[in-house]
């Protein structure tokens, strides 16, 4: 695919504390994801998956290097815009323990989107269409 890059990392680097303590848990990635693109980041445990992931989620931001997000540079962001991205440009699929127990599998798809505001028939459609999508939609109430 051509276009430009929904997510690009240029260099990013991402250090914890100082002098004798330092931890590099990232360096020197390079990343380029584009529309349409599936990723899986995978490594051994302690190799700075989740630290990436964060970054990549404007979570945290990287101490070196560049993150750009649909060509906005994620850096010169100010928190509410940051909090604009978390819920309408990224979303991740986690591996276990990030769904809400008291919640169903419908409930748990369709709190981002009661967040955003959208209205309830809209959500009932888009939560029906992405538990099918995956495979999930007899599962929705579970």
């Amino acid at each position: 695919m051509t276009g430009r890059p929904v997510i690009a990392l240029q260099k990013v680097a991402k250090t914890y504390g100082s002098g004798d303590t330092v931890v590099h848990a990232v360096v020197g990635v390079d990343l380029i994801v584009q529309r349409g693109d599936y990723v899986a980041i995978m490594g051994s445990s302690g190799s700075g998956k989740s630290t990436l992931m964060n970054i990549i989620g404007a979570l945290d931001a990287p101490t070196a290097g560049r993150y750009e997000l649909d060509g906005v540079d994620v850096r010169h962001l100010d928190e509410r815009q940051l909090s604009f991205v978390r819920n309408r440009k990224i979303g991740f699929i986690f591996q276990s323990f990030n769904l809400i127990g008291d919640l169903t599998v419908y409930e748990n798809v369709e709190l981002p989107l009661t967040y955003r505001g959208m209205p309830a028939a809209e959500r009932k459609s888009r939560v029906t269409e992405a538990l099918e999508k995956v495979g999930m939609g007899h599962r929705a109430k579970h």
